[in-house]
């Protein structure tokens, strides 16, 4: 009994949320996304990701900066003659500062420097694109929500029709007017929508959960949403011409590509010599204390002194390394050059399908319209029928499959209508929340980016963690 109360509640649950009216506080498709903007942990992830990339640069850029050591050391001796019964007990003390520059190292800090920014760039498009894949999936975590429910309705719907049908057949055979092969048909297509209904109460959960993940609530009355036609290409040429220069992914893959080109110099820089300079200041400490009889050592006291030098290395041979790396940044030049065209021949086929997907769709929704006005007269003139002996039981069950059929259709056409919308902005790399006037404070990578670029020294990070 409290299994069947869940389940009765459940489908009582179902059923307000698709066929009430929808109150103020209904959420909307673009609602949805600005949640999942703020709260997808995936998204929050691929924001962490580019702020570590963000420190690659001042990582790079400390080949330009001095380094400064010091180091301090003191020890103890002691030592005894047995034979003059004498001890000299000695103490020794260093203390010092080194500072060494590199004033020259072959161009490999500079060219450092630049593949780190390069893939800066790189991964804040990876960003743009991951911000994009989360837009999208929330607009189809909302539309699935919105289907299933529908389809979990039309279910019900259908089982409380074919319900009446079996008591009606039954009815009509107790007085002779039906027969026995009516009342089992009525039957099995009532326990068939009975299992139908429970899968798409099932279904209608699953993709509530979907939609959990993805926006981070959980979804209540969702009001119906439209397709982004004001906001697409006029066509699929323009489609493709647009997502071939603003597309992230191309141009993350770009980005890498000039990453890969600066390492390639950088490596070849460690063939040319290097030239670097040093200065530093040290004290060094020493007391003797020896017993009677024994002199002092004339080395005791303290000894001050400075230094400061240059020093040019000239590479000769280094086992073959330096030139296998040199070929080795090459060929993954090369490999970052095909990634380009392979992410163009994705992009381009993502939008080729997102658009014919997106017509199809429109097609489909006017089809269905009119499929369901024809199923709902016909099943209307097959029940007349009937009544007057001139139809089966078998005839009117057909064609109320044929109506839930089309209505179900109907849900996931329209459905498939808006996602493919969406699809298409973010197949051309449009879905962005300043084109959807996404109510949310937009994330800003390049804040950290310019807070940690040049910064020196500190360990905190700028949020101040």
């Amino acid at each position: 009994m409290p299994s069947l109360r869940k389940s009765l509640f459940a489908a009582v649950l179902v059923s307000a949320t698709a066929l009430s009216p929808l109150a103020a506080s209904a959420e909307t498709i673009l609602g949805a996304l600005s949640k999942a903007y703020q709260n997808n942990s995936s998204l929050n992830s691929a924001r962490a990701g580019v702020r570590v990339t963000d420190e690659g640069v001042a990582i790079a850029k400390s080949g330009w900066r001095p380094t400064i050591t010091g180091s301090a050391s003191i020890d103890y001796s002691s030592s005894r003659n047995t034979r003059l019964n004498q001890s000299v007990n000695l103490t020794t003390g260093n203390f010092g500062v080194q500072i060494d520059q590199t004033l020259f190292d072959g161009f490999q800090t500079k060219n450092n420097v630049a593949a780190a920014e390069s893939r800066v760039r790189a991964s804040v498009e990876s960003l743009r694109n991951t911000e994009e894949n989360i837009l999208f999936n929330a607009a189809s975590a909302y539309m699935d929500v919105i289907r299933d429910r529908q389809v979990a309705v039309l279910t019900e719907q259908n089982l409380q029709f074919l319900t009446e049908q079996a008591r009606a057949a039954r009815s009509r055979f107790e007085v002779g007017e039906g027969t026995r092969t009516d009342v089992a048909q009525a039957d099995a297509e009532r326990s068939s929508a009975v299992a139908e209904l429970a899968a798409a109460r099932a279904q209608a959960l699953a993709s509530a959960a979907t939609y959990r993940q993805i926006v981070g609530d959980e979804p209540g009355r969702l009001r119906a949403a439209s397709p982004l036609s004001k906001l697409l290409p006029s066509n699929l040429d323009a489609a493709i011409a647009i997502a071939s220069i603003e597309h992230p992914a191309i141009l993350a893959t770009q980005h890498l590509v000039d990453a890969a080109a600066f390492s390639v110099k950088s490596s070849e820089g460690a063939l040319l010599p290097q030239v670097s300079a040093s200065a530093g200041v040290s004290s060094t400490y020493r007391d003797t204390r020896a017993g009677l009889g024994v002199p002092d050592s004339a080395q005791d006291g303290t000894t001050n002194s400075a230094s400061i030098g240059a020093t040019l290395t000239i590479p000769i041979y280094s086992g073959g390394r330096n030139s296998a790396t040199v070929r080795q940044n090459k060929e993954s030049l090369s490999q970052a050059r095909i990634e380009v065209d392979v992410s163009r021949d994705t992009v381009r086929q993502a939008v080729t399908s997102a658009w014919t997907q997106y017509t199809a769709a429109q097609q489909t929704v006017v089809a269905n319209r009119q499929v369901i006005a024809a199923a709902q007269l016909a099943l209307s003139g097959v029940i007349e029928e009937r009544n007057v002996g001139q139809r089966t039981t078998l005839d009117v069950l057909n064609a109320q499959a044929t109506l839930i059929t089309a209505k179900i259709n109907q849900a996931s056409s329209e459905r498939d209508l808006v996602v493919a919308s969406y699809a298409i902005l973010s197949a051309v790399g449009r879905l962005s929340v300043d084109r959807l006037a996404l109510q949310v404070t937009k994330y800003r990578p390049e804040e950290h980016y310019n807070a940690v670029k040049d910064k020196w020294i500190g360990l905190r990070t700028p949020d101040g963690r």
